[in-house]
Parts: C-alpha cells; sequence; structure tokens
C-alpha cells in the first residue's frame, strides 16, 4: 500500500521539475517549444503527438481507448479499442478540456476551457464547448483579441496589478446575459 502513494509523489515531483519531460518520460511525443501543465495522458500515452509550439493547461485529459467496450468483455474477453490522438502545431488547450480517442487538432487552433473535444479540427479556427464546436476562425479571434490587450505579458506584481485594474473596465471582457 505504501508503494502507491510514493509512486504518485514520484510523478508529481517528475511533472513539477518539468512537465515535458515528464510527458516524454510516459511516451508522450512532444516538439519544440511546448508547455505542458496537466499529467493526464490516459492508460497509453504512447499514442498522444503534440506538435511545436502548443500549450496543454491544467487539467486538459487525453482519453486514448475507448472504455465502454467493457460491457461487452464477457463476450469478447480480449476487446480493445484505441485512437491516436495529434495535436499539430501552434495550438492552445484550455483548462479541464478533453481530447477524444482517435482525435486531430489541426495548426493554429484555441480549444476554449472546458471543452469536449469529440471530432477533430481543421487548422485555424477556434473552438468551445460541449463537444466543442467552432465558434470563430483565427484570423477574427486574433482581431478581436488584439482590441483588449491589457499590455502587460512581462510586466510582475503591483506594475501589472494597477495597469490592469486601471483598464479593466474599459478592456476587460464582457458576457451578454443569457436571454430569458
Amino acid at each position: 500500500m505504501i508503494v502507491n502513494p510514493l509512486k504518485r509523489l514520484l510523478k508529481l515531483y517528475k511533472f513539477l521539475k518539468d512537465p515535458v519531460q515528464y510527458a516524454k518520460d510516459v511516451g508522450v511525443k512532444v516538439g519544440h517549444q511546448s508547455k505542458i501543465a496537466t499529467l493526464d495522458f490516459g492508460s497509453e500515452p504512447f499514442l498522444i503527438a503534440i506538435g511545436d509550439h502548443c500549450h496543454i493547461t491544467k487539467k486538459v485529459k487525453f482519453i486514448t481507448h475507448d472504455g465502454g467496450v467493457w460491457v461487452f468483455r464477457k463476450e469478447v474477453p480480449d476487446l480493445d479499442v484505441f485512437g491516436k490522438i495529434e495535436i499539430r502545431n501552434n495550438v492552445y488547450i484550455g483548462n479541464n478540456s478533453t481530447i477524444m480517442p482517435g482525435v486531430t487538432i489541426g495548426s493554429n487552433v484555441v480549444i476554449g476551457a472546458n471543452s469536449l473535444v469529440t471530432k477533430s479540427i481543421p487548422d485555424n479556427c477556434v473552438v468551445a464547448g460541449i463537444p466543442a464546436r467552432v465558434i470563430s476562425d483565427i484570423d477574427s479571434y486574433k482581431q478581436k483579441i488584439i482590441s483588449k490587450n491589457f499590455k502587460t505579458k512581462g510586466l510582475k506584481g503591483s506594475e501589472r496589478r494597477r495597469i490592469i485594474l486601471q483598464k479593466i473596465d474599459e478592456l476587460g471582457i464582457r458576457k451578454d446575459f443569457i436571454k430569458p
């Protein structure tokens, strides 16, 4: 029983030390200049490939098999179904998103937080939702988001806070009310 907690601590230590190296150690193929902030690469991490300049945020889950085959195991004891996951270049995957087996995510893609990606995503788009669907092309998103630039990247502490508080009402993200 002590072995499992020790394995978990070692896994966490490796992740905190270098998350990209941890991903590679468990079998994920990772390209250049990618950032990773998740530990959840499923039971077949060797089926996952992440391209160059990708950002995989916290609690993103990769599922590489169809666990639903369980209901057929009495009938077909050796039944197992798998799918590769390929993430091409320049991709951002938001917090708590889940990527299902067999999915390819094209280049220049943004996936919104809490999305469930059940189908492959073409290049140059923004997707979000459950299930994820295209909500914008990447160029339209860029134009919209540039107009909200606080210009604080690289600033730290009180200077960053001061600028954000000064500009939040002018530049901050605002959502429409849900219609009754």
